[in-house]
């Protein structure tokens, strides 16, 4: 993952965020790049179980979901999400290859992602 643009604005105090990605050094180089930005993480989910129960469960105003965890495809997730009307973006090393006809439409950030281009999606939730 990049670094941060120092440039970027801080405008993300407090947005909730859940992340769904089972590499734990990406979740924690994404958890702390949300949490220098003020955001509130949620999570990170290493896991299926845990990622539907906290979809279902928590508050958030968006999320970052890595396609393949642990094997399974995220797409409970997804759809739960989406069912909530919660914005979230698609980050993987596939690219669209690995998504849903369904899910084309979403964003997708190729891995390593640019953090800046996130941080636009990010702010897009607001």
């Amino acid at each position: 993952m990049m670094a941060l643009d120092p440039e970027s604005p801080r405008d993300l105090q407090g947005l909730r965020v859940l992340i769904v990605e089972d590499e734990p050094m990406l979740a924690s180089s994404l958890e702390d790049a949300l949490t220098d930005l003020g955001c509130v993480v949620i999570g990170p989910a290493l896991n299926m179980t845990d990622a539907i129960r906290l979809a279902r469960e928590a508050e958030m105003d968006g999320a970052s979901l890595d396609v393949n965890i642990a094997g399974e495809k995220v797409y409970a997730v997804v759809d739960i999400l989406m069912a909530r009307g919660i914005p979230f973006v698609f980050m993987t090393g596939y690219g669209k290859a690995g998504l849903r006809e369904s899910d084309l439409s979403r964003p997708v950030l190729q891995k390593p992602c640019n953090l800046n281009r996130f941080v636009e999606i990010v702010r897009g939730w607001r």
